[in-house]
């Protein structure tokens, strides 16, 4: 691609989301979302390839639907209320509305079917992109509406999910879809505990980003798309296929790494606000999700591909320094966990 090209295009998808964030009125709330999905398509079509063309017609069609329902939404909140700033009180309808479309424009089961057909279709340098960058706006929006959103509905998104992410994610082979279906099921969370803590769903939803753009760093970096391709990285490059491990088992939530803080937190609330039935159904759905991301470290570390070289001449690979600081980031933050509750 053209270098002005790709820089018009990146400068795009950063005016996008600022405006996004830096809106208190709906319209410009709405072009900032447009101007993002508009910039993100020539990216996707980079390579012109069938699946590409089809997952960047996939995605404009749903962002499109999605922005449609948010403007009819704002329009008709203005309509009864005569306000277009984002922080008005918003009446149950216009509520339910934009939660729908925003959960559309994440990727929120049961409005999830979009998005691992398109990651697919995607490369990994833009699927990290759509899997976090393009979610900061919409999530944005949904914390700011935090107190307006309806609790059932939310507590429905979320365990729903959850439940959605780890079935669809066991019988996947292909790593981008892997990747989907577990963004699937940590917005679940994210939008389980919005309405009771809207500061636990940024602090959680901070922590995904982080891991996530960890991992995708380093499937980039090992050049892995499938099972088979991460069954044979640990013989190339043992120091980013560890680091790579590691990140997947944080992601999993287990208790030693960084993962496992915001699943914690988010049941120790729920169990507060005598929702423990729930707290316990969401945290059964999560052994789904630990099963696939089990499977993956298990075929990573403890499976030896046939034709594999046990030359030592890659085993001196570490990884790029800019990579350091995430990569620590989203395996470390377990210990400092006392100094984060007493802000939440």
């Amino acid at each position: 691609m053209n270098p002005y090209a790709l820089s018009i295009i990146i400068s795009s998808l950063a005016l996008g989301t600022i405006t996004t964030l830096s809106s208190h009125h709906w319209i410009l709330a709405w072009v900032g979302l447009e101007i993002n999905t508009l910039a993100i398509i020539p990216l996707m079509t980079k390579t012109p390839h069938p699946r590409a063309i089809e997952a960047a017609t996939k995605y404009f069609l749903t962002q499109a639907a999605a922005s449609a329902l948010i403007l009819f939404a704002s329009t008709m909140n203005a309509w009864t209320s005569g306000e277009w700033t984002i922080d008005a009180s918003t009446n149950q309808v216009t509520a339910i509305l934009i939660s729908i479309a925003l959960a559309m424009k994440l990727g929120i089961a049961p409005f999830h079917f979009w998005l691992p057909e398109v990651l697919q279709g995607l490369t990994l340098q833009t699927g990290l992109i759509l899997s976090t960058w393009q979610k900061l706006a919409p999530m944005a929006i949904l914390i700011q509406l935090s107190q307006s959103t309806n609790l059932n509905l939310m507590l429905f998104l979320g365990l729903l999910s959850t439940m959605i992410g780890g079935w669809g994610g066991i019988n996947q082979t292909q790593t981008r879809k892997i990747l989907a279906f577990s963004s699937i099921a940590h917005l679940g969370w994210m939008v389980a505990i919005l309405k009771i803590s809207p500061q636990l769903t940024l602090f959680n939803f901070t922590l995904y980003i982080l891991m996530t753009l960890t991992l995708f760093m380093t499937f980039i970096s090992l050049e892995t798309k499938n099972i088979y391709e991460i069954s044979t990285s640990w013989t190339k490059t043992p120091t980013l296929a560890t680091l790579s491990l590691l990140t997947l088992l944080s992601l999993s939530g287990l208790p030693p790494l960084t993962g496992f803080i915001p699943k914690w937190l988010i049941a120790q609330e729920m169990i507060k606000q005598d929702l423990t039935m729930f707290a316990l159904i969401i945290l059964m759905s999560t052994l789904l999700s630990l099963f696939f991301y089990l499977r993956l470290t298990y075929t990573m570390s403890l499976t030896l591909s046939p034709n594999s070289t046990f030359s030592t001449s890659n085993w001196t690979n570490r990884p790029k320094n800019l990579m350091a600081i995430p990569i620590l980031l989203s395996l470390s933050l377990l210990p400092i966990t006392p100094m984060i509750i007493p802000t939440l």
